[in-house]
């Protein structure tokens, strides 16, 4: 059959709309084929689209856009496309009106019965109702919310649906909206219409249903059809990125139908005034800070928090499981989330019990509390099959980045020159935005794949067989010298580096290029690094030479290794010989590891470098930290109308910055200022609706930690809370400490032994006081706690305890 051109556009024009598109700017949309674009749309009626377009069943509807007002009556065309649009439905059909603001329904502000409601309306008043719902904007509980919230409401939609005679109906949250258990769904029921429960004039009868077994707890009535509102609801969420969602549903003529859906904002993680991420509100999960907040022990500015969460939205190494991502930020804080990756590990299978699937991941994030709990994302079998073939293409991605890792080592710092004099040489908004997208998103994101590439759970899991088989002893001394197996580690550079300096076989520049961008807190971007500070190289050659010899610590830790290794060769010479092998192989993929780390950082300054280049193209000057990095880039592009809250995000983010260190393991909701102004606080952990003080049971003089490196030693505790006191150590001193980082490479040759409340096998303290010889205890979580300077304490390395001898206080 041929077509004719007016024939062929009339059928290009159905196939269109049947696959959901339609004109822009007109005043009335049907549901199916509002644009996604369409902001104007409102909260409401986008995300009844979204449902629509994901085969939910929804009741057929349309909504009038606000350029269909002249004021709060319909103009001339748009009363007639709304004359067209009711003509599609059975004659004698009565509909719901309903609100759909901009701001309504948002994950921040749901205005739930601020705006008028018109139900059970005949065609002939839909008009009348429209100009009802319409007017309710102007009412003062909508400004009075409003207000509270911090919301503007915004411009007003109207949503126009066929009304569903309900024999019953509700609300459903998908996740418990008061604890965040992301396991339990929790509802209420009534007989007939469910306004009356939405509105809160109707109590109802409650009920639950837990996933992902699906199991039903709740009136007899609701039972048959318990299961599917379940699978609905699971689904929905998931379809929103796995955001928990408040959805209004009902039952009629045994059909189940979803009338509405948004966010649960209690469970609201983000506030886009202040620019606060809190991840722990978004539902109960496991954190841990140990490692992750190693390189960036202060709180974060926005746009630090913002990168990686933009760069995984565009290509960078994401394993998310129901939209929640293997890290994010509580209390400016960067905090892995353990729930997905024990979840993860655990797989579909779901054979390994969480504790036992979390001992793999124990090199990275250390014990965890026998009182914490193991919270799981509730996967189903249609989620694996989602999100497997995403898994499969990042482990793929991995593989191939890390064979190509010493390929990016080669060439990533004159990459890194060479587009710093790019950005300072770009002197216009057009020409960042340009350099942005063109070549440093690409750039950024390659340099974060190569770090996640890079690590290697190897080495925590050979110590661990070690442990095992030869004991503690001859296990840490066995695992401190990694070094001396395959060159220096990337950790100890910058002692090295000084003591090179000083014996005149390094030059100052030299040393700067290559350890001039690390330091405490080397991944925010707001912080200066080192080498632009004419003073930094002087003060820390100064503090070198107070410490012992890098030297002869290290000649002192290879005979230990040789020797350990003699006692393993006199037990069985062919276990000694795959130990070494097995040593070796492990100390190239820490030595890897710790230098594709130390390129990421640089990467990190040349992003720095971009930020003050646009904050002085824009005015805003080291504000910029305090912007996005989706509102940075809006403003290249002009739209400035976030520059208006940078007074209130100095403000907020100062507040950050006075926070004492946050617990290093946390599960459930956790609010940090809360938290900051219990005078009994636990350090180590925090779990929600458990109490606040409760500390392991123990001995009172023995603090537990983490084996970090061979040796026992006795001396007097100095602990710094911060690394600017750095001066106040004296050689031979306990330094305790919440956690070190590359930055405190310096002092570890002046301290007698060291003791962090965060740290793990794996975490810099334990590698690098291996390899200098110097006696640790990592992961405490009280430490700084119950550790004051001028106590004396016996530190046992191997053991993982530090013993108060005798208190200052007495």
């Amino acid at each position: 059959m041929f077509l004719t051109d007016r024939g062929a556009g009339r059928w290009a024009r159905r196939r269109l709309t049947r696959l959901g598109y339609a004109p822009a700017h007109r005043a009335v949309y049907r549901l199916e084929h509002l644009p996604g674009s369409e902001v104007t749309a409102g909260g409401k009626a986008r995300a009844l689209s979204r449902l629509v377009r994901a085969g939910v069943q929804v009741p057929k509807g349309f909504v009038v856009l606000p350029r269909a007002f002249d004021g709060d009556d319909l103009s001339t065309s748009a009363a007639a496309s709304l004359t067209n649009e009711l003509a599609r439905f059975p004659v004698g059909q009565r509909f719901a009106v309903r609100s759909s603001a901009l701001a309504e329904d948002s994950a921040a502000a749901s205005f739930a019965g601020a705006y008028e409601t018109v139900l059970d309306v005949p065609a002939g008043q839909v008009a009348a109702a429209v100009a009802t719902v319409r007017e309710s904007r102007a009412a003062y509980r909508v400004s009075t919310y409003s207000a509270a919230t911090g919301s503007a409401s915004g411009e007003l939609a109207v949503v126009v649906q066929a009304m569903v005679d309900a024999e019953q109906a509700g609300v459903l949250f998908t996740v418990e909206p008061l604890t965040g258990d992301l396991g339990t769904m929790t509802g209420t029921v009534v007989e007939g219409l469910g306004e009356g429960v939405v509105s809160g004039e109707q109590t109802g009868t409650p009920f639950t249903i837990r996933r992902p077994s699906g199991e039903f707890d709740g009136p007899d009535a609701l039972r048959p059809f318990a299961a599917r509102l379940h699978r609905e609801a699971h689904r929905i969420e998931g379809s929103f990125d796995g955001v928990a969602q408040d959805l209004e549903w009902a039952v009629a003529d045994g059909r189940l139908w979803i009338l509405q859906a948004r966010p649960v904002t209690t469970l609201n993680a983000w506030n886009p005034r202040t620019a606060e991420r809190n991840d722990s509100l978004a539902g109960t999960c496991l954190w841990s800070a140990t490692n992750l907040s190693e390189a960036n022990p202060e709180a974060q500015t926005p746009l630090t928090i913002s990168l990686a969460r933009y760069q995984q939205a565009n290509g960078g190494p994401s394993m998310a499981l129901r939209g929640r991502e293997m890290a994010g930020s509580i209390g400016g804080r960067p905090y892995a989330n353990l729930t997905v990756q024990i979840t993860a590990r655990r797989g579909r299978a779901g054979k390994l019990e969480p504790r036992e699937a979390y001992r793999a991941l124990a090199g990275w994030w250390g014990d965890l509390p026998a009182d914490v709990p193991v919270p799981l994302v509730p996967m189903t079998g249609e989620d694996w099959a989602t999100v497997g073939p995403s898994l499969l293409a990042s482990l793929l991605r991995m593989g191939w980045t890390r064979l190509r890792l010493p390929a990016f080592l080669r060439g990533h710092r004159a990459r890194c020159a060479e587009l710093t004099a790019r950005i300072e040489a770009s002197n216009t908004p057009g020409e960042l935005r340009q350099l942005w997208q063109g070549e440093l998103l690409a750039f950024g994101i390659a340099s974060f794949w190569a770090v996640i590439a890079a690590g290697s759970e190897s080495p925590a899991r050979l110590e661990t067989e070690l442990r095992e088989r030869l004991g503690a002893e001859d296990a840490a001394a066995l695992m401190s010298n990694m070094s001396g197996l395959v060159g220096a580690l990337e950790s100890l550079g910058p002692a090295d580096g000084l003591q090179e300096v000083l014996a005149g076989r390094l030059s100052r520049q030299d040393y700067l290029d290559r350890f001039g961008h690390r330091g405490v807190n080397e991944t925010e971007l707001a912080w200066p690094r080192p080498a632009d500070d004419p003073g930094w190289l002087d003060r820390m050659l100064a503090r070198a030479g107070d410490g012992a010899d890098i030297t002869v610590r290290r000649q002192q830790q290879h005979d230990a290794f040789e020797a350990a290794l003699a006692r393993v060769v006199i037990r069985d010479a062919r276990l000694a010989a795959r130990v070494r092998r097995r040593l070796v192989r492990a100390a190239s993929q820490a030595a890897l590891r710790e230098s594709v780390r130390s390129e990421g950082v640089r990467t990190t300054g040349v992003v720095r470098r971009f930020a003050l280049r646009a904050g002085g193209v824009l005015g805003i000057g080291e504000d910029v930290f305090l912007l996005t990095i989706e509102e940075l880039l809006a403003a290249l592009d002009g739209d400035r109308s976030t520059l208006g809250l940078l007074d209130l995000r100095r403000e907020t983010y100062q507040r950050y910055r006075e926070l004492p260190p946050l617990p290093g393991i946390i599960c459930g909701r956790f609010d940090p200022f809360a938290w900051a102004a219990e005078p009994h606080r636990r350090a180590d952990a925090y779990v929600a609706g458990g109490p606040a003080d409760v500390l392991p049971a123990g001995d009172a003089d023995v603090v537990v930690g983490h084996p970090g490196s061979l040796g026992r030693v006795e001396g007097l505790v100095r602990r710094l809370d911060r690394f600017e006191d750095a001066d106040q150590l004296r050689p031979g001193e306990v330094l305790v400490t919440h956690l070190t980082n590359i930055g405190w490479t310096p002092l570890f040759p002046r301290a007698g032994a060291v003791v962090t409340d965060l740290g793990a096998p794996l975490s810099h303290a334990a590698i690098v006081a291996r390899e200098l010889g110097v006696p640790a205890v990592v992961g405490c979580g009280d430490a700084t706690v119950r550790l004051q300077t001028g106590d004396r304490v016996e530190v046992d390395g191997a053991a993982g305890r530090v013993r108060i001898l005798a208190r200052v206080s007495a």
